[in-house]
């Protein structure tokens, strides 16, 4: 890495930084990213395969600016990385258009006036996050996270760099299926020292989707329309709605994705009163989606505001 430029840019009123980096930071992979928090600073720095090289992007978040210093391997990378920034930390959004339309539900008014400018975190590579939403499926978000370490540990390229800590990009594709091996079917007990500690089955998944996704049967891309997308994920085995919906949300910026079947949105709904808690959490789900078809085309955004009410417990 030796082309270094920092650009500053312009951050759309309102902004809710905190929300953006607390969910960078809850997810942050050991060795290819880090993030640091205060009361006053927010900082994430994080490796990225750009088209010249390995390369870097530290992030501080300054009022009304993100500063964004890229460490690239040629001068032609820096754009790239810029737009990788400004995709990750959802700059494009018109979060004013969005908040009036979700603070005209009384259900959600008073947490877009507490929280006004809240984002959806984007992707900084497509195949990443279908990896990240398969080995997150139906396990916590901290689980996931000391997943990918491992992941990332065992088969990322090295990226030695000046940050403490960070020192290797995310796996490849191609590298996840060429280096994970899926457990043989069996009763025989499972490696407790193998990368990933997950279930055969879930591993399978997880090696098929990769190798899909390196020799290019499976695509995932930033341009695709959300029902295209869809349509290509569903088809894959271990590649349910949710997991579909989630890649819509973050790889397509798609702001009307709605996560069918997430009990954390169940949960959020519970303590707004939107959803009885009479109602068993199964069957809550459609009520759910009714009453957020309101929401439109928003929905998105109002899932963020309904998993951090819920994370609040």
């Amino acid at each position: 890495m030796e082309v270094i430029e920092t650009i500053e840019l312009p951050v759309p009123q309102p902004y809710d930084a905190d929300g953006v980096f607390a969910f960078l930071a809850a997810r942050a992979v050991d060795g290819v990213e880090l993030v640091e928090r205060s009361e006053a600073t927010f900082r994430y720095v994080r490796t990225l395969a750009l088209p010249g090289g390995p390369g870097l992007i530290d992030v501080v978040h300054d009022g009304d600016v993100l500063r964004v210093t890229a460490h690239a391997a040629a001068a032609a990378d820096v754009t790239p990385a810029v737009r990788l920034v400004i995709a990750l930390f959802d700059l494009d959004h018109d979060a004013v258009v969005a908040d009036l339309l979700l603070a005209d539900d009384p259900a959600l008014a008073k947490l877009v006036a507490t929280t006004p400018g809240v984002c959806v975190p984007g992707a900084v590579d497509p195949h990443e996050l279908v990896v990240r939403a398969l080995v997150g499926q139906q396990i916590s978000v901290a689980a996931a996270r000391t997943h990918l370490g491992r992941l990332a540990q065992f088969c990322g390229t090295p990226c030695p760099t000046t940050v403490d800590g960070v020192d290797r990009l995310f796996p490849s594709a191609a590298s996840i299926a060429a280096s994970v091996t899926v457990p043989p079917p069996g009763k025989e007990p499972l490696d407790p020292n193998r990368p990933l500690r997950l279930p055969r089955r879930s591993i399978g998944h997880l090696v098929s989707t990769t190798a899909a996704l390196a020799d290019g049967s499976l695509q995932v891309a930033t341009d695709m329309e959300a029902s295209e997308l869809h349509a290509a994920l569903i088809a894959r085995p271990g590649i349910g709605e949710w997991t579909a919906a989630y890649l819509a949300m973050r790889v397509l910026h798609d702001s009307d994705a709605w996560l069918t079947g997430d009990v954390a949105l169940v949960a959020g709904a519970r303590r707004l009163g939107i959803i009885d808690d009479s109602i068993p959490t199964a069957k809550a789900h459609r009520p759910l989606a009714e009453h957020a078809s309101r929401w439109s085309p928003y929905r998105a955004y109002a899932a963020m505001h309904l998993w951090r009410i819920a994370a609040q417990g």
